[in-house]
Parts: structure tokens; C-alpha cells; sequence
């Protein structure tokens, strides 16, 4: 496996990362322990050294698996978590929550779960309006001081924050959505991370499993499915949307890969300090997505793509208003 650098401060992880909390939270009932674990020690083994996870997976269960399932390979590897939020009595309602004093505790039940005595990249989960950005670095600041984290990050933060952020103590890395489906990004937060010397890791890189082909206008997602409250993946939306994958198919189909190592190589090809980081929970889709490291795109298939990418228009929100309340602050 291939490495990158994110950002100006020299962390170096494996060009394609794991994004855990699929495992535990988001899609479904929560995967068996025992194969969750056995596919993150795959994942190690085929290279990966950057995987992340947050407390409010499970909440806290992905913490606990990943923590587990790493402890043996822990100086091989680089962690990512995240804090950001409180829960309600059913632990299922999440309340924004980045008061200096609520950090320090998270951190220590994530050193816990994580079985680690260093956090190596610590995330704020979202923005929280109700405490300054300059609070928050600071305390991560103090934190990193204290040798409890290593590199702070942000998430789904917003130009102006990263850049507030910052400025107190170093921003590592961004997490944000983005791929062939959520170009956003593109506007303000990549030439303010590429100017500030930030590293990229994008999440959902393969639009919540659209851009692998294998959701149609007749998928259905059950009410534990994230999926099933978010617009993009009405019926409607999703049969809108088929024209981008029937396409991207084709032009896999012609290099011998696969829709999802295109969507892939090509967030990789957006800049060299981008580092995705698609989840799953199958072995064979592991390997197939860590292929994409492998391939590279002719100036042609560049140009065949970015020009699809013009024509396409995505329909459907990709959040539910709630939820995009709490992004791009």
C-alpha cells in the first residue's frame, strides 16, 4: 500500500484508510464483533494504517471494537476519533457538545475504549455554535501538551472556522463528504486547506454505497438504515440519479475495474493529500476498494470523467434539514 502525507505536519497514513463506524452504527444492526474484528486485522494486513471511528458510533461500541481489534498492531497504526456530542437517557439522541470540560472526559473514555494512551488524530465531530472554535482548539492544544493526542482535526467545519481554528493550533486534517455526488468542497474548503498546508479525508467517497452500482431506484433501506431519512436516497432521487452510475459503469467497464475503484482514484486524483476513507463490512469489498490505490487514470479518462461530471446534475438533498444545520459552520 501507497502512502500520503497529511498536511504540513508530516502524518503519513496509507493512501486509501478504513472508515469504521458502518461496523457499528449507520446501516443496519451493528456487524458481529468477532468478524468486525477480523476485518479491521485484514485490513492491516493488506496495508491500511489509518482507521477511524468517533464515540457516537454505537455509541461508544465502534470505539471498543476498533480499540480491541487493533491493540496488537498499535504502534503499526494511526487512529482517528472523534468528540462532539452528549446523549440522551436512550443514548441514541445526540446533543452538540464541545465545552472544553466535556472534551477532556471524552477523550479519556476514548484512550479507554481504544485501549491506547495516545489519541493519534482527534476530530472535533461538528461545529458547536455555543463554544468559540478558538476554545476548542485549545483545549485540543493542551491536549497534544499533556502527549494524550497527537494531531487535531475538524469536521464538516466551514472555511472560516478552519481557518479560526487554526490559527490557535495547528489543523492536521479535514473530514468532510466528498465525491463524484458531493462536490462542494470543491468551492471553499479545498483551496483553504491546499493553502493552509490541512490534509483531506474524505468520507461516504463512494456516496454511501450509490457509486458502486448496487443501489437501484428499487432499493429499499430499513428504518435503522441511515439512508432511509436522507432525500438523496428517496425512490425518486435514486432513479434520477442512475444516469451518473449507468455512466461511471461504462467507464470502469472500459479500463477492466470496477464503478467503485473509478469513484475512488478519482477523489485520489483531485490532490495528493487526500486520503479516503470508504467503510465497509465485507472482505471482498475491502480488497476491491484498496485496489483503487493500484490504478491510475490516463489524461483521456480524466477528461472523459470531469466532463461527465459537468453534465450530471445530482438530485436530492444530501442531508435531511436537520442534520445539515450542522455542517459547513
Amino acid at each position: 500500500m501507497q502512502t500520503r502525507k497529511l498536511g504540513n505536519t508530516q502524518l503519513e497514513v496509507s493512501t486509501i484508510g478504513l472508515g469504521c463506524m458502518g461496523l457499528s452504527h449507520g446501516y443496519g444492526p451493528a456487524t458481529d464483533t468477532r468478524q468486525a474484528i477480523a476485518l479491521i486485522r485484514a485490513a492491516v494486513e493488506r496495508g491500511v494504517t489509518l482507521f477511524d471511528t468517533a464515540e457516537v458510533y454505537g455509541p461508544y461500541l465502534n470505539e471498543e471494537v476498533l480499540g480491541e481489534a487493533l491493540a496488537p498492531v498499535r504502534d503499526q497504526v494511526v487512529i482517528a476519533t472523534k468528540f462532539g456530542f452528549t446523549f440522551g437517557d436512550d443514548n441514541k439522541q445526540q446533543i452538540l457538545n464541545s465545552r472544553p470540560e466535556y472534551i477532556r472526559w471524552a477523550v479519556e473514555g476514548s484512550l479507554k475504549r481504544l485501549r491506547t494512551d495516545v489519541i493519534d488524530l482527534l476530530y472535533q465531530h461538528r461545529v458547536d455554535p455555543s463554544v468559540p472554535i478558538e476554545d476548542v482548539a485549545g483545549t485540543v492544544k493542551d491536549l497534544i501538551a499533556e502527549g494524550k493526542v497527537k494531531h487535531f482535526g475538524l469536521s464538516e467545519a466551514g472555511a472560516q472556522t478552519i481557518r479560526r481554528a487554526h490559527a490557535v493550533q495547528p489543523v492536521t486534517a479535514l473530514q468532510s463528504e466528498y465525491s463524484m455526488w458531493w462536490r462542494e468542497p470543491e468551492q471553499e474548503v479545498l483551496p483553504t486547506l491546499e493553502e493552509l498546508g490541512i490534509g483531506f479525508v474524505p468520507f461516504s467517497p463512494l456516496g454511501r454505497g450509490f457509486l458502486t452500482g448496487a443501489i437501484g431506484a428499487g432499493t429499499t433501506f430499513s428504518s435503522d438504515d441511515y439512508r432511509s431519512q436522507v432525500p438523496r436516497f428517496s425512490p425518486e432521487a435514486l432513479e434520477a440519479n442512475q444516469a451518473l452510475v449507468d455512466k461511471l459503469h461504462q467507464i470502469a467497464e472500459n479500463k477492466g475495474v470496477t464503478s467503485a475503484q473509478i469513484a475512488l482514484v478519482w477523489l485520489l486524483a483531485q490532490k495528493p493529500w487526500i486520503v479516503p476513507i470508504p467503510g465497509t463490512t465485507k472482505l471482498h469489498r475491502l480488497e476491491e476498494n484498496l485496489g483503487a490505490a493500484t490504478i491510475t487514470l490516463t489524461d483521456d479518462e480524466k477528461h472523459k470523467l470531469a466532463d461527465l461530471l459537468a453534465q450530471i446534475k445530482i438530485v436530492g438533498d444530501r442531508y435531511s434539514p436537520a442534520h445539515q444545520a450542522r455542517v459547513g459552520r
